[in-house]
């Protein structure tokens, strides 16, 4: 198995080098990240300009570009000798990716772009800004991989799995989950630079306002992992119906 790792924290993010270290163990692995810190940059593709690649002495692959550049480059073989890889695993991301995260998350989109690989592509994220133990989540996800070929989902599925901040030891097992839901994010806010400039630092996420059981907030609030399916079509196909007759008579 070829696993392509990438993240959207930056190619010298803890996370990805815990992650890369573990999976190491159990196959051969390519790891290309941004060159810095793209968190929130979603599915965006750099199209203004050429992406430069630079491999470090780690053997990992800094681009700069975002987490889905990487993976578009990435996957495609060029620094694998045109082999393809098999999956796409992403993280592990400081900061848990819950509900309306998945619409911005870089560590979601990298995942997300490896949607035609061989196996399900996984999105790995810990419920903490500053966590003290990526290696629970480099382990739940070797585990993950390794039974990979057994799994059936449909097509295009990807898994988004978020890890509570503690000793594997201490985690209480795994829930499958549904996207839970946040309020609305803080409005902006506006400071004023050195230089008399008026700025504006977007706010941070808004509280939970669907936590209920069975959704990946509450999983990981009560010590569970969390691993949502996540589908690539968004099409609201209950709702055809309605818009059809609403279509009606337009033109």
């Amino acid at each position: 198995m070829l696993i392509l790792i990438s993240n959207d924290d930056g190619v010298y993010a803890p996370g990805l080098a815990t992650l890369a270290e573990r999976l190491q163990q159990d196959a051969e692995t390519c790891v290309v990240a941004p060159d810095r810190n793209r968190s929130g940059a979603s599915n965006s593709l750099t199209l203004d300009r050429p992406l430069e690649a630079h491999q470090h002495h780690s053997g990992y692959i800094g681009i700069n570009g975002t987490p889905t550049d990487c993976v578009h480059l990435g996957g495609s073989g060029l620094f694998t000798e045109q082999r393809r890889p098999d999956i796409v695993v992403s993280g592990i991301n400081a900061g848990a990716n819950l509900g309306d995260d998945v619409l911005y998350s870089g560590t979601v989109a990298a995942a997300t772009e490896g949607r035609h690989c061989r196996l399900p592509p996984i999105a790995v994220s810990m419920h903490s800004f500053h966590p003290k133990h990526y290696e629970t989540a480099a382990e739940i996800v070797a585990s993950l991989v390794q039974r990979l070929d057994s799994l059936v989902v449909a097509p295009r599925t990807v898994l988004n799995v978020n890890v509570p901040d503690l000793p594997l030891d201490q985690i209480r097992g795994i829930h499958v989950t549904r996207l839970g839901h946040r309020h609305g994010a803080e409005p902006p806010v506006q400071v004023e630079d050195p230089r008399g400039r008026i700025r504006y630092w977007i706010a941070g996420a808004g509280a939970a306002a669907d936590a209920e059981p069975g959704t990946d907030f509450f999983a990981v609030e009560n010590g569970f992992v969390s691993v949502t399916p996540l589908q690539i079509d968004m099409t609201h196909y209950t709702g055809m119906d309605n818009l059809g007759d609403w279509l009606e008579g337009l033109l």
